[in-house]
């Protein structure tokens, strides 16, 4: 009632304010003697558990005819003064010129961000189109050469290079593994409750150095155009202090909670 006066104040005739005033002083009425007898129904004395059914019922039959009727009813106009339905009708078309322009900013950002995915998308599918187009072109180097005494023997001399080659990476990599668990071994469950005030922190079980740096390469590999790994509590913070601190890997500029091995291969 008072949203309603408000809006015929600024209505204009003075007679669609008292006509629609009186209105809703007639229904706020029958809502106070609905109220009541609702009230009274609430008082009533408890029955017993057979008795107390059959009023259930009772109710809920004469519930559900009310709401039959109400369905069937055609809605009700609160005044026919076209001065206050223009009112009311200015004001619910602003509703809905908020709703439909925050369901456009809505719209807005979520294209944004489709047009970043689709970039990104578009940049690795770039990267491995340059990658297919590469090896083609030395497979049909390789096909169109004629295969004298020379060409086997230059076939031959790639071939030790990459056993060589082979051979010096699993070398690197055992020799890496061994500096890992001999400086970096796995965190005991003593070190991980030292200096924690917090007994949820000791229940999670860190990862070691190792299993990091797997977990940031698997990605790379798995994933080169979202290279991005998750931070969780298993992350030990001196590790990925230490990680980030000499350039072995790099936050995500907009999630502090997300890093990336560094592009050494670019």
């Amino acid at each position: 009632a008072e949203r309603l006066s408000e809006i015929t104040n600024t209505a204009g005739p003075v007679d669609a304010t008292e006509e629609l005033w009186g209105e809703c002083c007639s229904i706020w009425k029958q809502m106070e003697e609905c109220q009541r007898k609702l009230m009274l129904l609430g008082t009533e004395t408890m029955l017993p558990s057979d008795a107390k059914l059959s009023l259930l019922m009772l109710q809920w039959k004469a519930l559900t005819a009310e709401c039959r009727q109400w369905q069937a009813k055609n809605p009700e106009i609160i005044s026919t003064n076209p001065d206050v339905l223009l009112e009311l009708g200015k004001e619910e078309l602003q509703k809905i010129k908020n709703d439909l322009e925050m369901m456009l900013s809505a719209v807005r950002l979520k294209n944004k961000n489709l047009e970043e995915d689709l970039k990104r998308e578009k940049q690795w599918y770039e990267e491995q189109k340059h990658m297919l187009d590469t090896i083609t072109e030395i497979e049909e180097e390789a096909n169109t050469q004629v295969g004298p005494p020379s060409t086997e023997r230059e076939s031959n001399e790639v071939k030790n290079k990459i056993l060589k080659l082979k051979a010096f990476k699993k070398e690197i990599l055992s020799a890496f593994i061994l500096f890992l668990d001999e400086h970096f071994p796995p965190i005991e469950k003593g070190e991980n409750t030292k200096n924690k005030n917090s007994s949820a922190e000791s229940d999670v079980e860190l990862i070691s150095l190792k299993e990091i740096l797997e977990k940031l390469i698997n990605k790379v590999i798995a994933t080169p155009h979202e290279p991005y790994l998750t931070i969780n509590e298993s992350f030990w913070p001196p590790y990925i202090e230490l990680l980030l601190r000499y350039g072995i890997a790099l936050r995500h500029p907009q999630d502090p909670n997300r890093m990336r091995l560094q592009p050494f291969y670019k």
